[in-house]
């Protein structure tokens, strides 16, 4: 198997666990609100199904791609929001849902159809089918913790988390670079527990700026689902302090965080 192919099923395992989450919610659980501000159950879930459909525009029909990049521009920092809520205002619940279902199997079998070294253009750099694949896989997993938030679900971490971390660890440039703030000039060494006790570790071992904590953890982290003072993440060096302040896994302008909850920190 590939990759690309592991990447994947990988995704689609991701993307069914939340669907069993979300397929049994009432409507009112639909409207409920969610840790994004603005942002309902049905918005988290229409976010996915829109981003879904713009990547398979990206992979099946590049140029069409191109015209919602050139929307994007418009409106770099709300054109997400005012996709989210075009669709909840255009599909009740279960409509949605079947969107959804219908748009995400399309983008598989579209990847898994593309040709070995193709690279599909989105709104950053160019995306391999593996990259296009983890970054939806980080996507579904980030926006399904809202929806379990918002629910009050917690779900059990998963090997899966693996390509939201390497996402995290790829992006560190980006989130100094976004902000402003010129990006370290060495790799750093970071250390993370799989959920099943495995070591997950990504750059030289004997770097002096450190990283370390549970993978769950680091992933909430990056992906801005929690405040670092609430998780078990830690740092050894000042420049691996500021970065997890500021660690983003998702493209884009730097997004405001999550508070910490209350009585946490020190």
């Amino acid at each position: 198997m590939s990759d690309a192919a592991a990447v994947l099923d990988d995704l689609r395992s991701e993307s069914e666990e939340l669907d069993l989450l979300v397929a049994g919610l009432t409507a009112s659980q639909w409207a409920g609100a969610t840790p994004a501000e603005g942002w309902t159950v049905a918005h988290q879930v229409a976010h996915l199904s829109w981003t879904d459909e713009v990547a398979l525009l990206s992979v099946t029909e590049p140029g069409r791609f191109g015209d919602e990049v050139a929307k994007a521009m418009v409106n770099p920092e709300g054109f997400v929001d005012q996709a989210a809520d075009a669709v909840v205002a255009a599909y009740a619940p279960q409509a949605l849902l079947t969107r959804w279902r219908t748009g995400r199997e399309q983008l598989q079998d579209a990847l898994r159809a593309a040709p070995a070294g193709t690279r599909f253009p989105w709104y950053g750099p160019p995306m391999s089918v593996a990259s296009m694949a983890t970054g939806r896989l980080m996507e579904t997993w980030a926006h399904g913790q809202d929806v379990a938030d918002a629910l009050g679900v917690t779900r059990a971490p998963t090997a899966r988390l693996r390509h939201v971390a390497r996402i995290g660890v790829r992006a560190r440039d980006y989130a100094f670079l976004v902000r402003g703030i010129q990006a370290p000039g060495e790799e750093f060494r970071v250390e993370l527990e799989g959920p099943g006790g495995e070591l997950i570790a990504y750059g030289p071992e004997d770097a002096a700026q450190r990283v370390a904590g549970p993978l769950h953890d680091f992933c909430l982290l990056v992906t801005q689902r929690a405040h670092r003072d609430d998780l078990a993440v830690r740092a050894e060096g000042a420049e691996a302090e500021v970065w997890l302040d500021i660690a983003q896994a998702f493209a884009g302008p730097a997004g405001p965080g999550r508070a910490p909850q209350q009585g946490s920190g020190e």
